[in-house]
This record gives C-alpha cells, sequence and structure tokens, in this order.
C-alpha cells in the first residue's frame, strides 16, 4: 500500500472527492482526513491516532532497537560464568524482553510526538485546508492522482509517501 496526500482548500470539495474515492472502490477505512483543530468534519473519515502520531514508526524503531540490546545484554550475561548455568535460550529471552519493553516504550512516545510524514503539512493544515491521506495499492496511485485530478483540480496531489507500514 502507498498512502497518497492530496491538499484540499474546503470541506465541500473534500466530501465529494472523498465519494468519488468510494465509488472508484477505495476502502473508507484506507481515506483519512485531516484539518485544523476543532474543525468540524462532519461525515468524513477522520483521521485517527495513528495517522496524527508517529506511533508505528516509533514502535517499529523501538522494537529493532530493544530487540538489538536485548541481544547484546544476553550475550554479555552468557559471557560470565556463574553459579547459575544459563542455555541458548538466554539470548532469545533478552531479545524477546528487550523487543517487547522498546516496542512499548517508544510507542509511547511516538503517541504524543506529531507525524513526521505531515509536518510539512502543517503551515496549510492551519490556514485551513484539509489533508487528505488515501491508502492505496501501488498499482492504483496514478489512476486514483488522474482521477482526483481530473475531476478536482483544486485539489493538489502531494505526492506519496514511500512505504506504508506492515501494520497501520
Amino acid at each position: 500500500m502507498k498512502r497518497m496526500y492530496f491538499l484540499v482548500p474546503g470541506i465541500g470539495i473534500t466530501k465529494k472527492i472523498v465519494d468519488v474515492l468510494l465509488l472508484a472502490r477505495v476502502d473508507q477505512r484506507h481515506i483519512h482526513v485531516l484539518a485544523k483543530r476543532d474543525t468540524p468534519l462532519k461525515d468524513l473519515p477522520e483521521a485517527s491516532l495513528l495517522q496524527k502520531s508517529d506511533f508505528v514508526p516509533a514502535l517499529e524503531r523501538g522494537m529493532v532497537f530493544g530487540g538489538l540490546t536485548g541481544i547484546v545484554l544476553g550475550a554479555i550475561v552468557m559471557a560470565f560464568p556463574g553459579e547459575l548455568v544459563l542455555s541458548g535460550g538466554t539470548i532469545l529471552a533478552t531479545f524477546l524482553i528487550g523487543s517487547g519493553l522498546g516496542a512499548w516504550i517508544s510507542s509511547m512516545i511516538g503517541s504524543s510526538v506529531d507525524n513526521s510524514q505531515i509536518a510539512r503539512f502543517a503551515p496549510a493544515i492551519e490556514s485551513g485546508k484539509f489533508l487528505m491521506m488515501v491508502d492505496v495499492p501501488r498499482s492504483r496511485t496514478e489512476s486514483i492522482e488522474q482521477l482526483v485530478k481530473n475531476r478536482y483540480p483544486q485539489a493538489i496531489c502531494e505526492g506519496t509517501e514511500p512505504t506504508m507500514p506492515a501494520f497501520p
């Protein structure tokens, strides 16, 4: 899946684009609208915490770094002989504990930080524009972009995100 970004000047056009996307068989759970704080979105699909924050990237980074730290700590524990006999399961256990703790701690931090991918749109959103994030299969990005451009030229396609996380 690729995430496409569209800046739209008003709520009426945003609603029409959502309708066009739904008719083009883009599932509503793959359409996310972000607007200035306290802007009523009515029945538009509002962006959730996962789209507004750095939760998922932070979770992924925490899992990787926590797992690596766990492996290192497990190797250190096994390197020092002691009265306690430890097996190769030590590294696995410390890896799993490190991954879990790293993912949990970093995702808590990431949920309180604005999404770094949409930071560049902050001035436009604060000026009253709507940001639409549309997740589509890689093969449909061009056709969806052309569909929106042809129907609503005032909606500006701001490109795509390089890759979508595996578990949004």
